[in-house]
């Protein structure tokens, strides 16, 4: 099992915390939890259901910047989704 020091504790969850504002802030996001996984297509983003909210927090994490592999976590769900660009957006919001 990997030593994890402080500093690194913290950067993952500040990263964490990053992300979860900036997926919340995605269109269409809640469609593709509801899909099982899809990965949502630019039009696709724009058609949002109407009265979509979210009802608990949503938790993204990052695992993976060169696939772009994100874990989304709503509730007791777990959906991987695979999007490296927005995966990097991510990323650059963090620096």
């Amino acid at each position: 099992m990997e030593k994890h020091s402080r500093r690194t504790f913290l950067r993952q969850t500040s990263m964490a915390v990053g992300v979860v504002g900036a997926v919340a802030a995605v269109p269409g996001l809640p469609a593709v939890l509801e899909s099982g996984g899809a990965q949502a297509t630019e039009s696709a983003a724009a058609e949002l259901p109407r009265g979509a909210e979210l009802s608990e927090p949503l938790v993204a994490h990052v695992r993976d910047l060169t696939t772009g592999e994100i874990d989304l976590y709503a509730g007791e769900r777990q959906v991987t989704y695979r999007d490296p660009h927005m995966a990097a957006r991510l990323f650059k919001a963090t620096r």
